[in-house]
């Protein structure tokens, strides 16, 4: 009975040792906290130049957006901003990919929705589209394969930030 007793109180003494050798395993980890919001301006990318001119490579080479936004089309790319962009982008902040508010002060139309239409040709041709893989640690946007009218819904958002 006193070797049945020692060894309960044994097993009992190394299950409450394992259990202090978990929680500092857990500590050890890594560990992320999203209370804090840092705010970051949206400035064009320190090596990537303004280039109002350069249409980029694709489908588009020419858009004429109107005097006056078009709420209803504006609202579809805002949709579709919300479903498929807002994993790399935030209207003004950067993040995976560089904020999107104000792209038109430092990129032409065509050349966004050239970016949106055929992002992987832009990366290996377009030396803009280039400078910003460079700036934001080489990560690719990748091709949504978004019809012409989708990309064009999303450039009439854009111009709403």
């Amino acid at each position: 009975m006193k070797k049945l007793l020692v060894l309960f109180a044994l097993g009992a003494f190394i299950a409450g040792c394992g259990g202090k050798e978990k929680k500092e395993e857990k500590k050890e980890g890594f560990e992320m906290s999203r209370t804090k919001k840092e705010e970051k301006t949206v400035e064009p990318a320190e090596g990537v130049p303004v280039d109002l001119n350069n249409k980029g490579v694709g489908p588009v080479t020419s858009v004429d957006f109107a005097d006056e936004i078009d709420s209803e089309m504006a609202a579809k790319g805002e949709q579709t901003f919300k479903a498929i962009c807002t994993a790399c982008h935030a209207p003004e902040q950067r993040m995976i990919g560089p904020a999107l508010k104000g792209v038109y002060e430092r990129r032409s139309p065509e050349w966004v929705m050239n970016m949106i239409l055929n992002p992987d040709g832009m990366l290996k041709e377009d030396p803009i589209a280039k400078a910003l893989l460079k700036e934001y640690n080489n990560a690719i946007m990748l091709n949504q394969n978004l019809s012409q009218e989708d990309a064009r819904a999303v450039s009439e958002y854009l111009r709403t930030l």
